[in-house]
């Protein structure tokens, strides 16, 4: 009999994937309107709107107006916003990179909710240097890059499980 190796990225993702007619946690931070992770996927290919970076900073940074420009530069933004105000579309969305950060960071904002049960304990956890991040606040190893994210998600999985961190 074989066994079956599963990627415990892939298993995680799989596991916060609500069933048709449901949205995703990721996706409810984003603001969209997608079920599952491949839509979300691709709504991240062609391009976030600018309305969830938005949402993603209003809801992990309210008091830091300058946290998105963390994602997108402050005349890139500008110019995007700009282009928005004028009815344009085309250059009014986030790259696919952009895209992937905020995804990223929305994905560990609806983890650390569910984890700490409220905004104000799950945003003091995103914005204090953690010990096991070498002193690192989570936000920060977040936005750094791709292997960020998984790092963060163990840290919230040990804490969801029970254990010391």
């Amino acid at each position: 009999m074989a066994s079956v190796v599963v990627d415990p990225m892939l298993d995680y993702l799989s596991s916060r994937v609500r069933l048709e007619g449901f949205m995703d946690p990721m996706a409810q931070v984003l603001g969209l309107k997608v079920g599952g992770a491949l839509p979300l996927m691709d709504a991240v290919r062609d391009g976030l709107p600018l309305s969830s970076l938005d949402r993603v900073a209003r809801t992990v940074a309210p008091t830091d107006r300058a946290f998105v420009f963390r994602i997108v530069p402050r005349a890139t933004l500008a110019r995007r916003r700009k282009v928005l105000a004028g009815g344009g579309t085309s250059g009014a969305r986030l790259s696919p990179l952009e895209g992937a950060q905020v995804a990223r960071l929305a994905g560990v904002w609806a983890m650390a909710l569910d984890v700490w049960g409220g905004e104000a304990a799950a945003r003091r956890f995103m914005f204090e240097p953690h010990g096991v991040l070498h002193g690192r606040r989570p936000v920060d190893v977040v936005l750094e890059n791709e292997l960020g994210r998984p790092i963060v998600e163990g840290v919230l999985g040990r804490l969801q499980a029970g254990s010391a961190v």
